[in-house]
């Protein structure tokens, strides 16, 4: 009976991990849809560098190239941890549109799914049993960490995003900034059953 128990509380987590991951897209989808466009290739503000007041150095990535990195990490970590897998096309940062980040977005989640789908299994033949961020760092066995690690990076750039349309002036409406932490809504747009749990 117990060990029963566990496997369903064992089984929930991971559904509902997937279910965190497969809407993180959408959250991402959100952003893409309110934001706009004339933020998508403005030069970030400069900053200081350095101890003197007079230097100033380039703010760094601009909204595009943000979006095309969130992608082509997408691309490495499927190359890297699941080669069994279709990847989709990585994105130029200083040439994609956002009707491309768009759909790229949508082919590399949909194969980030699959391959955490199998991370997650419990199965003796699962093949995606390694999580390989890059070439330069460690393996980690895959598992609840790699969803994390995932997830995290995701999160921390849609910050970065949110921020920086902001402080060129195209702050996203409530829709956006508010919608990605709307998960119940995001979960019935999803068409799951239970919302998160």
């Amino acid at each position: 009976m117990r060990r029963k128990q566990a496997n369903e509380a064992l089984a929930e987590i991971r559904d509902v991990l997937l279910e965190t991951y497969a809407v993180n897209d959408a959250m991402n989808q959100l952003l893409l849809a309110h934001l706009d466009p004339r933020a998508w290739r403005a030069q970030p503000p400069e900053v200081p560098s350095g101890t003197s007041s007079k230097s100033k150095r380039r703010g760094g990535r601009t909204i595009a190239a943000i979006f095309a990195h969130l992608h082509n990490t997408r691309v490495g970590w499927l190359r890297n941890s699941a080669p069994h897998l279709k990847r989709p096309a990585p994105l130029d940062p200083y040439r994609c549109t956002m009707k491309q980040a768009a759909a790229a977005h949508k082919k590399s989640a949909v194969q980030c799914l699959r391959m955490l789908t199998d991370a997650l299994s419990t199965q003796p033949n699962r093949r995606v049993t390694k999580f390989i961020r890059d070439t330069y760092v460690p393996e980690w066995p895959a598992g609840a960490t790699m969803f994390a690690y995932m997830f995290s990076h995701e999160a921390h750039h849609r910050g970065q995003i949110l921020m920086l349309a902001h402080q060129l002036g195209y702050r996203l409406p409530v829709e956006a900034r508010g919608g990605i932490w709307w998960w119940e809504k995001l979960w019935k747009q999803h068409g799951f059953p239970n919302r998160p749990r």
